[in-house]
């Protein structure tokens, strides 16, 4: 019995600390709650956030190393297909996972899944197992079925995986936390990503998910069995916790639906801010000059400065996030896209009117501005769905938001990079296309903002 009280929350200080939000604050320039926790000795709540970091962070990563850069390698390399053939795969992943994600997460919003967490950790468990087995089989793929079969299975993982992850946030993260959270998340993922050097070859990704994933479906299934006391208390207390957190941050004073213009508009923004950064990054690193002097630079000054720039900036983000309005960083985002791809289609314009200036190495400025957009529009979307969300709806939002804006994204972006490659698109005309969508996204928003603004004034003075 000693054990089972060393887990409890003073509730008394809890409650004080929580109802405010409940009367419609928004979650603003709040206070961290992390740091109160962990001086209230509520430890469960401090597991949850550890938890929560440590799952999201290593399901990002795997998303961006195995799946993203892995899976090209498996398919020209060892498979043998054209790049035209991988990236129609590709394209297909992105789609069949937007499908299965939408049916998992209405599904889990109309079985009440979705405020279930031991139900949701044991999906998770199983989800991961799936994982861990295409992981061990994928380097061993010699034929385009065998490809494509394991697209498939992968897709339905993944589709069913990452609304379960996000929803997970309502049990573990309180609203004024969530945007500093998020950005601890994206750090950790791409300054690990960057700084350790790998090469982007399917069997090394392999053999270091393995390692990783190993010790995760343990965690999971002990934390998933309800067998042990200890364990089976801190998991009773977390999932009590969806009452308390499960109002996100734009949802007070009242929820927003699913089919309103405030969950709507947010979509077609995030979906812009992936379809242009895959449309770029696809060109990029199929540019040898582009690629080998940044992400796969030989040097470890260069990723480390990489590494550092995404670290920053996701921390930037974060603060950015939890003071500013989600209008704001997404103007920060589009913005800083277009001064990005002007940087890059400057350094190309520059070396075609003066090869003898520029030398051939492609400045270090281009990519680290990139690294900074790119977290952070991560950091964001970390936390915006569970922040447009309540509990009863954290499954629907979050599979439409990231489903539309991710996966679909990129799915329509790729068609898009196909199509350019085919008609012979040179590097130049194809950054000066990007950067034109991120301009016109920045300023498109910038007028919808000024005319929201103006149309509010005149409704106040003419009430």
């Amino acid at each position: 019995m000693q054990y089972r009280y060393q887990f409890r929350r003073p509730t008394d200080t809890r409650r004080d600390r929580i109802f405010p939000l409940r009367r419609g604050g928004s979650g603003r320039g709040e206070r961290v709650r992390f740091l109160e926790y962990v001086k209230n000795g509520e430890w469960s709540t401090v597991l949850g956030y550890l938890l929560f970091v440590v799952l999201m962070a290593a399901g990002y990563y795997y998303n961006i190393t195995f799946v993203q850069l892995g899976l090209i390698d498996l398919g020209t390399r060892l498979v043998g297909m054209s790049g035209t053939s991988v990236s129609t795969w590709m394209a297909a992943l992105a789609l069949l996972t937007f499908l299965v994600a939408v049916g998992t997460g209405v599904t889990m919003d109309r079985r009440n899944w979705s405020t279930d967490l031991r139900t949701k950790l044991r999906v998770l468990l199983l989800v991961v197992v799936v994982q861990f087995a295409l992981t061990t089989v994928a380097p061993g793929i010699r034929t385009v079925s065998g490809f494509g079969v394991w697209i498939v299975i992968a897709s339905v993982a993944l589709g069913v995986g990452f609304p379960i992850s996000f929803s997970l946030t309502i049990d573990f993260i309180p609203v004024p936390d969530r945007g500093y959270v998020a950005a601890v998340i994206t750090a950790v993922t791409y300054f690990v990503a960057n700084a350790v050097p790998l090469d982007w070859s399917i069997e090394v990704f392999s053999r270091m998910m393995l390692v990783a994933m190993g010790p995760g479906i343990v965690v999971l299934a002990v934390l998933a069995s309800d067998r042990i006391h200890v364990l089976s208390d801190v998991v009773d207390e977390l999932s009590l916790q969806h009452r308390e957190f499960g109002r996100g941050r734009f949802c007070r004073p009242a929820p927003i639906g699913t089919r309103s213009l405030a969950f709507f508009v947010p979509v077609v923004l995030m979906f812009g801010v992936f379809f242009i950064d895959s449309l770029g990054f696809l060109r990029i690193i199929e540019t040898p000059a582009l690629v080998l002097t940044s992400w796969q630079s030989p040097s470890i000054t260069t990723r480390l400065s990489i590494a550092v720039v995404h670290a920053i900036g996701a921390l930037m983000a974060g603060v950015l996030y939890v003071n500013f309005d989600r209008n704001g960083l997404f103007l920060w985002v589009f913005a800083l896209f277009g001064f990005t791809y002007v940087l890059y289609t400057s350094d190309l314009r520059m070396a075609a009117l003066f090869p003898t200036v520029g030398g051939d190495t492609p400045s270090i400025v281009n990519p680290l501005f990139y690294s900074l957009t790119v977290s952070f529009y991560t950091t964001l979307n970390f936390a915006l769905w569970p922040d447009l969300s309540t509990a009863e709806t954290i499954g629907t939002h979050s599979a439409v938001g990231i489903g539309m804006a991710g996966w679909l994204a990129t799915f329509l972006s790729t068609a898009v990079a196909l199509y350019l490659e085919h008609a012979e698109y040179t590097l130049l005309s194809h950054l000066n296309l990007v950067n034109a969508l991120a301009l016109l996204l920045f300023f498109g928003l910038a007028a919808g903002i000024y005319v929201r603004r103006m149309v509010t004034i005149s409704r106040g003075r003419s009430a």
